[in-house]
């Protein structure tokens, strides 16, 4: 089984955007056995900014990533993390490289399965 999974990264590499604040999200698909390959990058109107945020942004930017079983990002405020929960899509934290985060996570949803 594969689950996809979303990356707030600006350069490709490393995990560096907040989710409310990400412009593109890169999508990978994660194998169970921990190989990965990367499908699309999705650009996104950030939901967040200097004067707050907007819930039918936040919302527009779960719904681009609806198809995705997990997001990875470097910071995922509460607000978020409920919408992202309620919609089935499990956030992470982890502003590491991007190669480093899906090796974690298949390690983690390994655990779960046991």
């Amino acid at each position: 089984m594969s689950i996809n999974v979303a990356i707030a990264s600006s350069d490709g590499k490393y995990i560096n955007q907040h989710f409310g604040m990400a412009s593109q999200f890169l999508i990978f698909k994660l194998n169970d056995n921990g190989t990965y390959k990367f499908l699309e990058l999705r650009e996104n109107k950030p939901a967040c900014s200097t004067e707050g945020h907007s819930e039918l942004s936040m919302e527009e930017s779960v719904k681009l990533i609806s198809d995705c079983q997990a997001v990875i990002a470097s910071q995922i405020g509460p607000g978020a993390i409920d919408i992202l929960l309620e919609n089935r899509i499990d956030p992470y934290l982890a502003p590491i490289f991007i190669e480093d985060a899906l090796k974690q996570l298949a390690e983690i949803i390994k655990k779960k399965k046991h």
